[in-house]
């Protein structure tokens, strides 16, 4: 096939609707020129017998009332094929164009969008099928910018972590091949800090990668977490220091069974617990639990520095840091709560927070009742 009779086959959509209506009209209007020619004469015809049969003397006018009739009736249908002609292509191409301006749109729309001007949006549509494709689209839209604004975000946020292990490693490297220090095991004991940190750093990003992305496998199941909450009191009540907070758990002893993955929501415990013993020098730290309204609730609750008011919208953000420096003296990536959050959302359950500067800080959440 040669490429004219391509071009030929592919005809633009605007010339196809158009066509497509046209045609339409046409079938309908041979079928009523078709039809009107065979039985309207016939009809006639009957209605000069049944006028005659009622008094009316018509059999020497019966074939010129027949051929004025037809002459008639043949004028009447030319002038109604031309005015439905012409009112139904003109009525084709406006609908046409209204759909072709709105297809246009699209496609300027669609390739503002691949050029990377990703707040481009559809408009809306009178037509309901258009309209339900510029939804989807401005929802897909809407989509994909928030994955190349998280993907811009933590590109920024993971530059700026790793510059300051990587400018101590390189520091110390420098030195101990120049000769300005002497290696010693100190030197020795900074840099495997900073390798382990910068490990932990790239570990914890994987899994919030894979989070994010709903890649985690999550098994649910009913579970009863009152042993997994014995069992962390025991563990972290190891680590604390004599002159410590004390840490307590206040919960029934039966707890209802909840729709969740065991191994994740002692991750998001370990994490809170963690978070707690590091910011709490005395005082309590104490995990809560109550059941309302079909959800499992559980708190951990501290009387450690506490957050400002102004920085708690930004607790669960990847690599956001009250005190900076407090937190990488003490070894944390900043983005654990950003993963607990995550980890959370994925068995149906959601996670808040609420703190005082100075008093304590209380992280909750709550998991469905199986």
């Amino acid at each position: 096939m040669t490429k004219v009779d391509l071009r030929k086959r592919n005809l633009p959509l605007a010339s196809r609707l158009f066509l497509s209506h046209l045609l339409v009209v046409m079938v309908a209007v041979m079928s009523l020129v078709i039809i009107g020619k065979v039985s309207s004469p016939r009809y006639f015809v009957v209605r000069l017998e049944e006028l005659e049969g009622t008094g009316f003397r018509l059999r020497f006018a019966r074939t010129e009332l027949l051929h004025g009739f037809e002459s008639a009736w043949f004028r009447g249908t030319v002038w109604s094929v031309v005015v439905s002609t012409t009112a139904a292509g003109g009525l084709s191409y406006w609908v046409s164009k209204r759909i072709m301006q709105r297809l246009t749109e699209m496609e300027q729309i669609t390739q503002k969008f691949a050029a990377g001007q990703l707040d481009a949006r559809l408009p809306a549509s009178d037509i309901p099928e258009l309209q339900r494709l510029g939804v989807s689209f401005n929802r897909m839209a809407a989509s994909l910018e928030d994955v190349e604004q998280r993907r811009r975000e933590l590109i920024s946020d993971l530059t700026h972590e790793l510059r300051t292990p990587l400018t101590v490693v390189r520091g110390y490297l420098e030195e101990l091949a120049d000769g300005g220090v002497e290696p010693s095991t100190e030197i020795y004991t900074r840099l495997a800090r900073e390798t382990r940190r910068l490990e932990r750093l790239v570990n914890d990003l994987q899994e919030l990668s894979k989070a994010e992305a709903g890649y985690l496998p999550i098994n649910l199941q009913p579970v009863n977490l009152s042993p997994l909450l014995q069992a962390l009191i025991e563990k972290f009540s190891d680590q604390i220091l004599e002159d410590g907070p004390v840490l307590q758990l206040k919960c029934p002893s039966q707890l209802p069974p909840v729709l969740a993955d065991i191994d994740r929501v002692e991750q998001v415990l370990v994490n809170l617990l963690g978070n707690a013993i590091r910011y709490t020098t005395q005082g309590a730290i104490t995990i809560r639990t109550s059941t309302q309204s079909r959800k499992l609730w559980i708190a951990v609750s501290d009387t450690g520095i506490g957050i400002a008011q102004a920085d708690l919208p930004h607790v669960f953000e990847r690599f956001w840091r009250a005190d900076r420096s407090r937190d990488r003296h003490s070894g944390g990536t900043g983005i654990g709560l950003a993963i607990s959050r995550r980890l959370i959302e994925l068995q149906d359950g959601q996670i808040f927070v609420e703190s005082q500067l100075g008093k304590g800080s209380t992280f909750y959440f709550f998991l469905p009742l199986a």
